[in-house]
Formats: C-alpha cells, sequence, structure tokens
C-alpha cells in the first residue's frame, strides 16, 4: 500500500491556549490526540507506513507518537526547521516518499472518508487528486415566503459549494512543481488546474471537520466514538 505524510507542523494559533505546550495535532479529542485519530482511520484502510512532517513543539510529537509501533504503524519523520507552508512541506519529506503514488492530508482533519477513490482518479496525465466535501453553514438557514413568513429553518445545513478536504493523493510528478517555501493551495494547484492535471472527487455521504476552534473539538467530541465504532 502507499505511504502517507501528514502535515503536522503547524502552530495552531486559534486553539490557544491548547497548543501553547503542544502543536495542534496533539490536541486531544475523545481521550485521543487528532494524530492518533488520523493515524488510525489510515491503518484501517491499509496504510502503515506514515510520515509526520513536524516543526512546531516537534519533540512533544516524538515523545507521544515514537515510532508507531504501538498504533501498529511504522513512523518516520521530516523536520522543518523552519515554517515551509504545505507545498514546502510535502518537497521536504520528497525523500520519504518514494512510490509512485503518495498520500497527504492535514494534521487537523477528521474524517471517515475512503481513500481508494483519491488514488483511483491518478493516471492519465493526472498527477493530483483532491477530496472534496459540501461546505456546511456555520449558521442555522431561514426560509421565508414572498410575503415575509417563514416557512422552515434549517440548522447548518450543507451547501451547494464544495470545499477542499485537505486530502490529496499525488503520483511524483508533483515533485516537478513543488516550491521550497509556500503553500500547495497557491502555488500548485491552479498550476495543475491550468494544464488539466488535477481532478476533484466529491465526497457526500462522510463525515468530514476541520479542528481550528474549541468549538470544533467539542462539535466532534460528541460524535467521533459513533463516527469510528
Amino acid at each position: 500500500m502507499v505511504r502517507a505524510l501528514i502535515l503536522a507542523g503547524g502552530f495552531g494559533k486559534r486553539l490557544a491556549p491548547l497548543t501553547l505546550d503542544r502543536p495542534k495535532p496533539l490536541v486531544e479529542i475523545g481521550g485521543k490526540p487528532i494524530l492518533q485519530w488520523q493515524i488510525e482511520w489510515l491503518s484501517r484502510q491499509g496504510i502503515r507506513d506514515i510520515v509526520l512532517a513536524v516543526g512546531y513543539l516537534r519533540t512533544k510529537v516524538f515523545e507521544v507518537m515514537g515510532d508507531g509501533s504501538k498504533f501498529g504503524v511504522r513512523l518516520f519523520y521530516s523536520v522543518e526547521e523552519e515554517p515551509l507552508g504545505t507545498g514546502g512541506a510535502i518537497k521536504n519529506a520528497m525523500k520519504f516518499l518514494e512510490d509512485d503514488v503518495f498520500v497527504v492530508l492535514n494534521g487537523d482533519v477528521i474524517t471517515n472518508l475512503s481513500i481508494k477513490p483519491l488514488l483511483d482518479g491518478l493516471g492519465g496525465g493526472i498527477i493530483a487528486s483532491i477530496a472534496l466535501v459540501p461546505m456546511r453553514s456555520p449558521y442555522g438557514i431561514v426560509h421565508v415566503d414572498d410575503d415575509g413568513f417563514i416557512t422552515e429553518f434549517k440548522e447548518k445545513p450543507l451547501l451547494d459549494y464544495l470545499i477542499n478536504a485537505g486530502v490529496y493523493a499525488f503520483t511524483r510528478d508533483v515533485f516537478r512543481y513543488l516550491p521550497d517555501k509556500g503553500d500547495i493551495e497557491v502555488t500548485v494547484f491552479p498550476k495543475l488546474a491550468s494544464e488539466r492535471r488535477i481532478r476533484g472527487v466529491i465526497y457526500r455521504d462522510v463525515f468530514w471537520k476541520s479542528i481550528d476552534t474549541i468549538k470544533d473539538i467539542e462539535e466532534v467530541e460528541r460524535v467521533i466514538k459513533d463516527i469510528f465504532a
């Protein structure tokens, strides 16, 4: 099976004070660090060689995650001496990603989506595939008729927009496009889109949440054990 790279070097400033003494991917949800949830999710899909791109408070990650044996996987560490952005972090980890294809995910995503459709989307000139999920409104939606009467309330519905889920599959050809420093969303994806070498894979009936705030943690904690039961 392919290797996965988890981008785990961020500061997580919006999660302070939880991130003052640990990097964001070590923040706990339901008694486990985000990284552990991600590793277990990857392992269930047969991915057991996992690279962690670490920077901020990386010694904490070494201490908590170790070599991965306690999770039934092998962990490798790609160290950033300074913040490189998502694109730079992937390029910095190139020596660990030797297979023809590999998976990348942001270190703050909790999801149960299947990796296989992303991998199936590669080939035939396509060197990148991105998981896309419907955007959920952060607010409740109110419907009003022509006379101003309220007809319906919807609590945080899914909207007719697709967003980048922060889970990707690449072929090694992507390394030719990666910057030494910079975010892949800004520097690489628009270029690949202009060349028609990137595809989106739409996931509609999956759980997905990016952990950006304390409120996100609280929301996921209420459902996470059911999601991964």
